[in-house]
């Protein structure tokens, strides 16, 4: 298996392989790209991401972004991130239609070895995040990898997401946590 193979199925691989250096080396040109454009260029920036994220589907991104390949990334229609997004995409992250991303939001699929020798060696691996349709993820909060978050739910600001969150729910805090049922 090639080193991208093996980050995609979720194993142990290595960062510095050349293949995924030039794959992230694009995205970050894309990134940087996207961040420089006139605010009032949507056309422009629409293209940028288009690109990125490989999708026909509309987004609205505020800049700064900043994504590891761009390519793991899927977004339905209707998807907006406001400021600062970050979405580390060593594995798939799936996002429905018409969620919505706060400020500063986090999205990270990569996890480290917890064995020092191996995470010392550059080895890492990604695990996926799903997060459904009509969610709303709240300012700072930072979503953490091998987790689906279901259709509806709100994530309150500044909460770290360690595990699932059902469907039409209100979870917040750090760790996450359901307060209370939407109905």
């Amino acid at each position: 298996m090639t080193e991208k193979e093996k980050m995609l199925s979720g194993q142990l691989y290595l960062s510095t392989d050349e293949e995924l250096t030039r794959e992230r080396n694009y995205a970050k040109r894309l990134c940087f790209k996207f961040n420089k454009t006139d605010p009032t260029r949507h056309d422009r920036k629409m293209a940028i991401l288009k690109k990125l994220f490989r999708t026909d589907n509309n987004c609205y991104i505020e800049p700064p972004f900043y994504c590891d390949y761009g390519y793991n990334i899927i977004v339905g229609k209707g998807f907006y991130a406001n400021h600062g997004c970050v979405i580390l995409d060593v594995n798939t992250v799936k996002i429905g239609d018409d969620a919505l991303l706060g400020p500063g939001v986090q999205i990270c699929t990569p996890l480290h070895p917890i064995d020092h020798c191996e995470r010392n060696s550059g080895l890492e691996y990604g695990l996926p995040i799903e997060i459904g349709n009509n969610v709303w993820i709240g300012a700072g909060a930072v979503i953490l990898p091998d987790l689906k978050i279901g259709n509806n739910s709100i994530i309150g600001a500044g909460s770290i997401v360690t595990g699932d969150i059902p469907s039409n729910v209100l979870a917040v805090g750090n760790p996450c946590k359901v307060i209370k049922e939407i109905t």
